[in-house]
């Protein structure tokens, strides 16, 4: 392993973390903590895609997956109020959607590497951060993959409400994808100024 990548993995790894812990407190109705911590790791990705290159970029999403899969194991065997504090459905949707979603921002970016310097970093995390929230909140709560593992209880998620608490009626979960989709493209935009400042002084 290249020493190089190191600030990479571990940052990376603690933002793995730390989001897997913030999950579990609410901020407002619609969002957690882990809301605001989660998207941080598509930066993390482009930076080292930008100084490295997509092999290396790579890796920092491999160690972070591994890093997520430890955590949802920690987490199924930790019993809360209402049962185990992750889901296996919860654990299942975040694996496939962190791992789809972060490739996919690497492939994305690689696309466009040689484009205005923002035009990568900005397309592949809102693409790649709309369809982790897609396959997370649709693996872990949507009542029609109620298959993936029938034992898991997520009748409160679809409950019906209306949408973002004005809108027209819909499952809650689609309430908590909404919210949370919209942090993620806020702090898209948001983090072109740590990513410009970063890469330059790296590069």
């Amino acid at each position: 392993m290249n020493r190089a990548h190191i600030p990479g993995i571990i940052a990376m790894a603690a933002i793995v973390v730390a989001s897997n812990i913030l999950v579990q407190f609410l901020f407002g109705q619609w969002l957690t903590w882990g809301a605001f911590t989660y998207p941080l790791a598509f930066l993390v990705t482009d930076i080292m895609n930008r100084v490295y290159g997509a092999p290396a970029a790579r890796k920092v999403v491999l160690a972070g997956f591994v890093v997520g899969v430890i955590c949802s194991l920690i987490g199924t065997q930790i019993m809360g109020e209402f049962g185990p504090l992750v889901t296996v459905r919860i654990a299942i949707g975040s694996g496939i959607a962190f791992l789809t979603a972060q490739l996919l921002d690497v492939a994305i970016f690689s696309a466009l590497r040689g484009g205005a310097w923002w035009r990568a970093p900005l397309a592949s995390t809102l693409v790649s951060s709309s369809v982790d929230t897609i396959l997370f909140f649709s693996i872990a709560f949507a009542g029609s993959l109620a298959f993936i593992h029938p034992e898991t209880d997520v009748a409160w998620a679809s409950e019906a409400l209306p949408l973002l608490g004005f809108g027209p009626v819909a499952p809650l979960w689609v309430s908590l994808a909404i919210a949370d989709w919209s942090v993620k493209l806020l702090l898209a935009l948001l983090a072109l100024i740590p990513f410009r400042a970063i890469t330059r002084r790296l590069v």
